[in-house]
Protein backbone atom coordinates (compact mmCIF):
# COMPACT_ATOMS: atom_id res chain seq x y z
CA UNK A 1 0.00 0.00 0.00
CA UNK A 2 1.16 3.53 -0.71
CA UNK A 3 1.90 6.15 1.91
CA UNK A 4 -1.14 8.20 2.87
CA UNK A 5 -0.84 11.72 1.51
CA UNK A 6 -0.75 14.42 4.18
CA UNK A 7 -3.82 16.60 3.93
CA UNK A 8 -3.14 20.21 2.99
CA UNK A 9 -3.82 22.74 5.73
CA UNK A 10 -4.96 25.52 3.38
CA UNK A 11 -2.05 27.84 4.22
CA UNK A 12 0.34 28.89 1.45
CA UNK A 13 3.71 30.54 2.13
CA UNK A 14 4.77 32.48 -0.98
CA UNK A 15 8.51 33.09 -0.54
CA UNK A 16 9.97 35.88 -2.69
CA UNK A 17 8.30 38.52 -4.84
CA UNK A 18 10.53 38.84 -7.89
CA UNK A 19 9.57 39.68 -11.46
CA UNK A 20 7.91 36.28 -11.95
CA UNK A 21 5.34 37.00 -9.24
CA UNK A 22 2.28 37.81 -11.33
CA UNK A 23 -0.92 39.39 -10.07
CA UNK A 24 -3.12 36.83 -11.86
CA UNK A 25 -1.48 33.81 -10.29
CA UNK A 26 -1.19 35.27 -6.81
CA UNK A 27 -4.81 36.44 -6.97
CA UNK A 28 -5.90 32.87 -7.67
CA UNK A 29 -4.19 31.70 -4.50
CA UNK A 30 -5.63 34.55 -2.45
CA UNK A 31 -9.08 33.48 -3.63
CA UNK A 32 -8.66 29.72 -3.17
CA UNK A 33 -6.33 29.23 -0.21
CA UNK A 34 -7.54 29.69 3.35
CA UNK A 35 -4.50 31.86 4.10
CA UNK A 36 -1.63 33.26 2.03
CA UNK A 37 1.55 34.60 3.63
CA UNK A 38 3.97 36.55 1.42
CA UNK A 39 7.59 36.59 2.57
CA UNK A 40 10.07 39.19 1.27
CA UNK A 41 13.24 40.95 2.43
CA UNK A 42 11.00 43.05 4.65
CA UNK A 43 7.31 42.88 5.47
CA UNK A 44 6.98 46.46 4.21
CA UNK A 45 8.45 45.50 0.84
CA UNK A 46 6.05 42.55 0.61
CA UNK A 47 3.17 44.90 1.31
CA UNK A 48 4.30 47.32 -1.37
CA UNK A 49 4.60 44.47 -3.86
CA UNK A 50 1.08 43.30 -3.08
CA UNK A 51 -0.16 46.84 -3.52
CA UNK A 52 1.54 47.16 -6.90
CA UNK A 53 -0.22 43.97 -7.98
CA UNK A 54 -3.61 45.27 -6.88
CA UNK A 55 -3.73 42.76 -4.02
CA UNK A 56 -3.24 45.01 -0.99
CA UNK A 57 -4.65 43.40 2.13
CA UNK A 58 -5.32 40.07 0.37
CA UNK A 59 -2.39 38.28 2.05
CA UNK A 60 -0.35 38.55 5.21
CA UNK A 61 3.22 39.82 4.93
CA UNK A 62 6.38 38.74 6.72
CA UNK A 63 10.08 39.60 6.73
CA UNK A 64 12.01 36.69 5.25
CA UNK A 65 14.25 35.18 7.88
CA UNK A 66 14.70 31.43 7.70
CA UNK A 67 14.22 30.95 11.42
CA UNK A 68 10.97 32.92 11.35
CA UNK A 69 9.73 31.02 8.30
CA UNK A 70 10.60 27.67 9.86
CA UNK A 71 8.75 28.65 13.03
CA UNK A 72 5.58 29.55 11.11
CA UNK A 73 5.44 26.67 8.60
CA UNK A 74 3.14 23.97 9.90
CA UNK A 75 2.08 20.45 8.88
CA UNK A 76 0.16 20.44 5.61
CA UNK A 77 1.14 23.99 4.63
CA UNK A 78 2.50 24.65 1.12
CA UNK A 79 5.86 26.43 0.78
CA UNK A 80 6.21 28.10 -2.64
CA UNK A 81 9.75 29.12 -3.58
CA UNK A 82 9.98 32.14 -5.86
CA UNK A 83 13.64 32.56 -4.94
CA UNK A 84 16.52 31.73 -7.34
CA UNK A 85 16.93 28.03 -8.11
CA UNK A 86 20.01 27.85 -5.87
CA UNK A 87 17.74 28.46 -2.85
CA UNK A 88 15.14 25.77 -3.61
CA UNK A 89 16.95 22.95 -1.82
CA UNK A 90 17.19 24.80 1.50
CA UNK A 91 13.51 25.77 1.31
CA UNK A 92 12.52 22.20 0.46
CA UNK A 93 14.42 20.93 3.49
CA UNK A 94 12.71 23.59 5.62
CA UNK A 95 9.33 22.46 4.31
CA UNK A 96 10.08 18.80 4.96
CA UNK A 97 11.18 19.60 8.52
CA UNK A 98 7.81 21.26 9.08
CA UNK A 99 5.91 18.42 7.33
CA UNK A 100 4.80 20.86 4.63
CA UNK A 101 4.34 20.46 0.87
CA UNK A 102 6.66 22.33 -1.54
CA UNK A 103 6.34 23.96 -4.98
CA UNK A 104 8.61 25.81 -7.42
CA UNK A 105 8.85 26.46 -11.16
CA UNK A 106 12.43 25.30 -11.76
CA UNK A 107 13.83 22.12 -13.26
CA UNK A 108 14.09 19.13 -10.93
CA UNK A 109 17.74 18.97 -9.96
CA UNK A 110 19.32 15.74 -8.78
CA UNK A 111 19.62 17.29 -5.31
CA UNK A 112 15.91 18.16 -5.19
CA UNK A 113 14.97 14.67 -6.35
CA UNK A 114 17.14 13.05 -3.71
CA UNK A 115 15.72 15.23 -0.92
CA UNK A 116 12.19 14.55 -2.18
CA UNK A 117 12.54 10.88 -1.24
CA UNK A 118 11.80 11.98 2.31
CA UNK A 119 8.68 13.73 1.03
CA UNK A 120 7.40 10.52 -0.54
CA UNK A 121 7.86 8.63 2.70
CA UNK A 122 6.09 11.40 4.63
CA UNK A 123 3.14 11.69 2.22
CA UNK A 124 4.18 15.17 1.07
CA UNK A 125 3.97 16.65 -2.44
CA UNK A 126 7.00 18.24 -4.10
CA UNK A 127 5.83 20.13 -7.20
CA UNK A 128 8.51 21.26 -9.66
CA UNK A 129 8.65 22.40 -13.31
CA UNK A 130 5.33 24.18 -12.88
CA UNK A 131 5.98 27.49 -14.64
CA UNK A 132 6.29 28.45 -18.30
CA UNK A 133 9.38 26.58 -19.49
CA UNK A 134 9.52 24.18 -17.78
CA UNK A 135 5.79 23.90 -17.16
CA UNK A 136 3.36 24.93 -19.87
CA UNK A 137 5.64 23.32 -22.47
CA UNK A 138 5.17 20.00 -20.65
CA UNK A 139 1.38 20.39 -20.81
CA UNK A 140 1.46 20.96 -24.56
CA UNK A 141 3.77 17.99 -25.10
CA UNK A 142 1.53 15.61 -23.16
CA UNK A 143 -1.55 16.74 -25.08
CA UNK A 144 0.13 16.42 -28.50
CA UNK A 145 1.54 12.97 -27.78
CA UNK A 146 -1.84 11.78 -26.49
CA UNK A 147 -3.64 13.01 -29.62
CA UNK A 148 -1.03 11.62 -31.99
CA UNK A 149 -1.06 8.24 -30.26
CA UNK A 150 -4.85 8.11 -30.56
CA UNK A 151 -4.54 8.85 -34.29
CA UNK A 152 -1.57 6.66 -35.32
CA UNK A 153 -1.21 4.08 -32.55
CA UNK A 154 1.85 2.84 -30.69
CA UNK A 155 4.19 2.46 -33.67
CA UNK A 156 5.53 5.07 -36.08
CA UNK A 157 8.32 4.98 -38.65
CA UNK A 158 9.55 8.51 -38.01
CA UNK A 159 8.60 11.17 -35.44
CA UNK A 160 9.80 14.77 -35.08
CA UNK A 161 9.23 16.70 -31.84
CA UNK A 162 10.26 20.30 -31.17
CA UNK A 163 9.56 22.66 -28.28
CA UNK A 164 10.81 26.26 -28.35
CA UNK A 165 10.10 29.03 -25.84
CA UNK A 166 11.28 32.60 -25.43
CA UNK A 167 10.69 35.80 -23.51
CA UNK A 168 11.04 38.67 -25.99
CA UNK A 169 10.65 42.43 -26.23
CA UNK A 170 7.17 43.04 -27.69
CA UNK A 171 8.84 45.62 -29.94
CA UNK A 172 12.25 44.25 -30.99
CA UNK A 173 15.22 46.54 -30.40
CA UNK A 174 18.60 46.41 -32.15
CA UNK A 175 19.85 43.84 -29.62
CA UNK A 176 16.68 41.72 -29.99
CA UNK A 177 16.49 41.36 -26.19
CA UNK A 178 15.89 43.24 -22.96
CA UNK A 179 17.21 42.04 -19.60
CA UNK A 180 14.57 41.31 -16.98
CA UNK A 181 16.57 38.89 -14.79
CA UNK A 182 20.19 38.30 -13.74
CA UNK A 183 22.23 39.42 -16.77
CA UNK A 184 25.16 37.13 -16.01
CA UNK A 185 22.79 34.15 -15.88
CA UNK A 186 21.53 34.97 -19.37
CA UNK A 187 25.03 34.94 -20.85
CA UNK A 188 26.36 32.07 -18.74
CA UNK A 189 23.51 29.82 -19.89
CA UNK A 190 24.90 29.98 -23.42
CA UNK A 191 28.01 28.13 -22.25
CA UNK A 192 25.98 25.04 -21.27
CA UNK A 193 26.11 22.28 -23.92
CA UNK A 194 22.85 21.26 -25.59
CA UNK A 195 22.00 17.57 -26.10
CA UNK A 196 19.18 16.42 -28.35
CA UNK A 197 18.19 14.02 -31.11
CA UNK A 198 18.65 14.80 -34.80
CA UNK A 199 18.44 12.31 -37.68
CA UNK A 200 17.73 9.62 -35.12
CA UNK A 201 21.03 10.06 -33.29
CA UNK A 202 21.98 11.86 -30.05
CA UNK A 203 23.88 15.07 -30.71
CA UNK A 204 25.72 17.45 -28.38
CA UNK A 205 26.47 21.08 -29.27
CA UNK A 206 29.08 22.74 -27.08
CA UNK A 207 28.09 26.09 -28.61
CA UNK A 208 24.29 25.86 -28.90
CA UNK A 209 23.98 29.17 -30.75
CA UNK A 210 25.79 27.64 -33.71
CA UNK A 211 22.74 25.42 -34.23
CA UNK A 212 20.42 28.45 -34.53
CA UNK A 213 17.67 27.90 -37.12
CA UNK A 214 14.85 30.04 -38.53
CA UNK A 215 11.31 29.19 -37.44
CA UNK A 216 8.22 30.75 -38.97
CA UNK A 217 5.08 30.94 -36.81
CA UNK A 218 1.89 32.48 -38.18
CA UNK A 219 3.93 34.25 -40.86
CA UNK A 220 6.49 35.72 -38.44
CA UNK A 221 10.12 34.59 -38.49
CA UNK A 222 11.96 33.78 -35.27
CA UNK A 223 15.29 32.14 -34.48
CA UNK A 224 15.56 29.03 -32.33
CA UNK A 225 18.38 26.96 -30.88
CA UNK A 226 18.60 23.88 -28.60
CA UNK A 227 19.37 24.16 -24.90
CA UNK A 228 20.02 21.87 -21.93
CA UNK A 229 19.55 18.10 -22.26
CA UNK A 230 16.39 17.22 -24.18
CA UNK A 231 16.76 13.44 -23.98
CA UNK A 232 15.34 12.77 -20.46
CA UNK A 233 12.06 14.32 -21.58
CA UNK A 234 11.40 11.48 -24.02
CA UNK A 235 10.48 9.29 -21.05
CA UNK A 236 8.95 12.12 -19.03
CA UNK A 237 6.51 12.89 -21.86
CA UNK A 238 5.57 9.24 -22.30
CA UNK A 239 6.69 8.89 -25.91
CA UNK A 240 5.58 5.37 -27.00
CA UNK A 241 8.56 2.97 -27.28
CA UNK A 242 7.35 1.96 -30.73
CA UNK A 243 7.81 5.46 -32.14
CA UNK A 244 11.13 5.93 -33.92
CA UNK A 245 12.26 9.42 -33.01
CA UNK A 246 14.03 11.20 -35.85
CA UNK A 247 14.35 14.49 -33.93
CA UNK A 248 13.56 15.52 -30.37
CA UNK A 249 14.61 19.06 -29.48
CA UNK A 250 13.74 21.44 -26.66
CA UNK A 251 15.18 24.93 -26.95
CA UNK A 252 15.01 28.70 -26.84
CA UNK A 253 13.20 31.10 -29.18
CA UNK A 254 14.40 34.61 -30.03
CA UNK A 255 13.44 37.45 -32.37
CA UNK A 256 14.77 37.23 -35.92
CA UNK A 257 18.23 38.79 -36.14
CA UNK A 258 19.22 37.62 -32.66
CA UNK A 259 22.26 35.60 -33.70
CA UNK A 260 23.76 38.45 -35.70
CA UNK A 261 23.05 40.98 -32.93
CA UNK A 262 24.71 38.81 -30.26
CA UNK A 263 28.00 38.10 -32.07
CA UNK A 264 29.97 40.02 -29.41
CA UNK A 265 28.33 37.94 -26.69
CA UNK A 266 29.23 34.65 -28.35
CA UNK A 267 32.85 35.72 -28.84
CA UNK A 268 33.09 36.59 -25.15
CA UNK A 269 31.35 33.42 -23.92
CA UNK A 270 33.74 31.31 -26.01
CA UNK A 271 36.73 32.72 -24.09
CA UNK A 272 35.46 31.17 -20.87
CA UNK A 273 36.79 34.24 -19.03
CA UNK A 274 34.19 34.69 -16.28
CA UNK A 275 35.36 38.20 -15.43
CA UNK A 276 34.91 39.30 -19.06
CA UNK A 277 31.52 37.60 -19.27
CA UNK A 278 30.32 39.31 -16.08
CA UNK A 279 31.60 42.68 -17.25
CA UNK A 280 29.84 42.36 -20.61
CA UNK A 281 26.64 41.18 -18.93
CA UNK A 282 26.64 44.24 -16.68
CA UNK A 283 27.29 46.55 -19.62
CA UNK A 284 24.54 45.04 -21.77
CA UNK A 285 22.01 45.05 -18.92
CA UNK A 286 22.62 48.77 -18.48
CA UNK A 287 22.30 49.33 -22.21
CA UNK A 288 19.18 47.18 -22.74
CA UNK A 289 17.18 47.10 -19.49
CA UNK A 290 13.49 46.37 -19.20
CA UNK A 291 11.82 49.62 -18.07
CA UNK A 292 8.31 50.32 -16.79
CA UNK A 293 7.23 51.47 -20.24
CA UNK A 294 8.52 48.37 -22.04
CA UNK A 295 6.14 45.54 -22.84
CA UNK A 296 7.27 41.97 -23.11
CA UNK A 297 6.08 39.01 -25.11
CA UNK A 298 6.16 35.26 -24.52
CA UNK A 299 6.10 32.84 -27.45
CA UNK A 300 5.97 29.06 -26.91
CA UNK A 301 5.59 26.63 -29.80
CA UNK A 302 5.46 22.84 -29.37
CA UNK A 303 5.13 20.68 -32.48
CA UNK A 304 4.81 16.95 -33.20
CA UNK A 305 4.89 15.31 -36.64
CA UNK A 306 4.49 11.60 -37.42
CA UNK A 307 5.62 10.19 -40.79
CA UNK A 308 5.07 6.98 -42.74
CA UNK A 309 8.02 4.86 -43.96
CA UNK A 310 7.89 6.64 -47.34
CA UNK A 311 8.31 10.02 -45.62
CA UNK A 312 4.72 11.17 -46.07
CA UNK A 313 3.35 13.11 -43.11
CA UNK A 314 0.72 11.00 -41.36
CA UNK A 315 -0.15 13.37 -38.49
CA UNK A 316 1.12 16.80 -37.53
CA UNK A 317 0.04 19.44 -35.05
CA UNK A 318 1.48 22.51 -33.35
CA UNK A 319 0.39 24.18 -30.12
CA UNK A 320 1.20 27.90 -29.92
CA UNK A 321 1.07 30.34 -27.01
CA UNK A 322 1.70 34.00 -27.86
CA UNK A 323 1.13 36.32 -24.88
CA UNK A 324 1.90 40.02 -24.48
CA UNK A 325 2.35 42.00 -21.30
CA UNK A 326 0.45 45.13 -20.37
CA UNK A 327 0.70 47.89 -17.79
CA UNK A 328 -0.84 45.66 -15.12
CA UNK A 329 1.32 42.57 -15.57
CA UNK A 330 4.15 41.29 -17.73
CA UNK A 331 3.54 38.33 -20.01
CA UNK A 332 6.38 36.45 -18.31
CA UNK A 333 4.93 36.95 -14.82
CA UNK A 334 1.51 35.80 -15.99
CA UNK A 335 2.87 32.75 -17.79
CA UNK A 336 5.04 31.68 -14.86
CA UNK A 337 2.76 32.41 -11.91
CA UNK A 338 -0.54 31.13 -13.33
CA UNK A 339 0.48 27.49 -13.86
CA UNK A 340 2.31 27.54 -10.54
CA UNK A 341 -0.80 28.84 -8.78
CA UNK A 342 -2.91 26.14 -10.38
CA UNK A 343 -0.42 23.51 -9.33
CA UNK A 344 -0.63 24.75 -5.75
CA UNK A 345 -4.44 24.59 -5.86
CA UNK A 346 -4.10 20.96 -6.98
CA UNK A 347 -1.93 20.34 -3.92
CA UNK A 348 -4.51 22.07 -1.73
CA UNK A 349 -7.22 19.86 -3.22
CA UNK A 350 -5.25 16.68 -2.52
CA UNK A 351 -5.18 15.87 -6.24
CA UNK A 352 -1.43 15.18 -6.60
CA UNK A 353 0.38 12.10 -5.29
CA UNK A 354 3.14 12.24 -2.69
CA UNK A 355 6.67 12.73 -3.97
CA UNK A 356 7.94 14.62 -7.01
CA UNK A 357 5.31 15.94 -9.42
CA UNK A 358 5.92 17.93 -12.58
CA UNK A 359 3.43 19.86 -14.69
CA UNK A 360 1.86 17.52 -15.48
CA UNK A 361 2.17 13.79 -14.89
CA UNK A 362 -0.38 12.70 -17.52
CA UNK A 363 -2.30 13.95 -20.54
CA UNK A 364 -5.51 14.05 -18.49
CA UNK A 365 -3.87 16.20 -15.82
CA UNK A 366 -2.34 18.41 -18.53
CA UNK A 367 -5.81 18.98 -19.96
CA UNK A 368 -7.05 20.23 -16.58
CA UNK A 369 -4.14 22.65 -16.31
CA UNK A 370 -4.61 23.99 -19.84
CA UNK A 371 -8.35 24.47 -19.29
CA UNK A 372 -7.55 26.47 -16.17
CA UNK A 373 -4.99 28.62 -17.99
CA UNK A 374 -7.49 29.30 -20.77
CA UNK A 375 -10.09 30.40 -18.24
CA UNK A 376 -7.58 32.89 -16.87
CA UNK A 377 -6.52 34.50 -20.12
CA UNK A 378 -3.74 32.31 -21.54
CA UNK A 379 -4.98 31.09 -24.89
CA UNK A 380 -3.51 28.33 -27.03
CA UNK A 381 -3.78 28.15 -30.80
CA UNK A 382 -3.75 24.78 -32.54
CA UNK A 383 -2.25 24.55 -36.03
CA UNK A 384 -2.15 21.56 -38.35
CA UNK A 385 0.35 22.70 -41.01
CA UNK A 386 0.57 20.75 -44.24
CA UNK A 387 4.15 21.61 -45.08
CA UNK A 388 7.28 19.82 -43.75
CA UNK A 389 8.17 19.97 -40.03
CA UNK A 390 9.93 23.11 -38.89
CA UNK A 391 13.00 21.56 -37.30
CA UNK A 392 14.91 20.15 -40.32
CA UNK A 393 16.10 23.66 -41.30
CA UNK A 394 19.81 24.09 -41.87
CA UNK A 395 21.59 26.14 -39.23
CA UNK A 396 22.08 29.84 -39.84
CA UNK A 397 25.46 30.92 -41.15
CA UNK A 398 27.87 33.21 -39.33
CA UNK A 399 25.90 36.28 -40.46
CA UNK A 400 22.74 34.87 -38.91
CA UNK A 401 21.23 33.95 -42.31
CA UNK A 402 20.06 30.62 -43.75
CA UNK A 403 22.23 29.25 -46.54
CA UNK A 404 21.30 30.58 -49.97
CA UNK A 405 18.58 28.70 -51.79
CA UNK A 406 17.18 27.05 -48.66
CA UNK A 407 13.45 27.36 -48.03
CA UNK A 408 12.07 28.58 -44.73
CA UNK A 409 9.35 26.15 -43.76
CA UNK A 410 6.68 26.73 -41.15
CA UNK A 411 3.20 28.20 -41.13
Amino acid sequence: MGVERRRASGTVHWVGTGLSTGRTGLRVLCERAARVVVWDRTAERAGLRLGSLGLAGRARTRTLEMAALAAEVGPGDVVVSMLPATEHLSLLRLALAGRAHFACTSYTSAELEEAAKEATAAGLVVLTEAGLDPGIDHLMAHRLIERAQAAVGDTAASVDFTSYCGGLPAVPNEFRYRFSWAPYGVLAALASPARYLRDGEPRTDERPWEATRPLVLAGETFEVYPNRDSLPFVAQYGVPPGWRLSSFVRGTLRNAGWRAAWSEVFDTVETGDQARIRALATELAARYPTTETDRDRVVLAVELAVHDPDGATRWRERQLLDARGDAAESAMARCVSLPLAHGVTRVLAGALPAGVNRAAHSAAEAARWMDFLGEHGLHFATHRPQDPPTDPHPSLNERGEPPKGEARYGA
